[in-house]
């Protein structure tokens, strides 16, 4: 488990999958013009212990990591979510980082912390070299998450990813682990 001074992070695991759903579920509305849309069994329990149990095997092999926060006053919520995805190793030794927030907890630094912890984990723990992060340009809290942990602009695609039913163009960040 890694920890911030205001949060537990764990990995994604089936006896959270309540949490989870529940995470989604009252997010479903604040998240909406950030992510696809979604099929409805995306907000069901039944849906979740399966991406945790999934989930779990894929972290054995080192083929995805999905964290789920937790704040230290209460550790059957979850907060916020920091995944990485599509790893590939060889020469590349790289990965995508997404991440989100319950709604009553932006603005207050929690998801800085969370996603430092984790992406040190990932370079650290995992061994990698590069992650990756992609934000649409009108997504500003996202944009100073990135900036504030030392992710640098490395290109624009123009419609990147279909979010909330259009094609949005995403700015592409990076961030290099400098081994010191």
């Amino acid at each position: 488990m890694l920890k911030t001074s205001r949060t537990k992070i764990d990995l994604l695991r089936p006896q959270y999958a309540q949490a989870i759903a529940e995470y989604y579920q009252n997010n479903r509305d604040h998240l909406s013009p950030w992510e696809p849309v979604r099929a409805e069994d995306y907000y069901t329990l039944v849906f979740w212990q399966n991406v945790a149990e999934q989930n779990v095997l894929a972290f054995e092999l080192e083929q995805e990591f999905r964290f789920v926060a937790f704040h230290h006053d209460d550790p059957h919520q979850i907060i916020g979510v920091c995944n990485f995805t599509g790893l590939i190793r060889g020469a590349f030794q790289a990965c995508l980082m997404g991440y989100s927030l319950d709604r009553q907890y932006l603005n207050q630094g929690y998801m800085t912390e969370i996603v430092r912890v984790t992406t040190q984990y990932m370079f650290e723990q995992v061994g990698l070299h590069r992650i990756m992060s992609n934000y649409m340009p009108n997504n500003i809290a996202s944009e100073r998450v990135l900036q504030k942990l030392g992710f640098e602009r490395e290109g624009y695609a123009k419609r990147y990813l279909k979010i909330a039913g259009q094609w949005e163009d995403h700015i592409l960040t990076a961030k290099i682990h400098e081994i010191k």
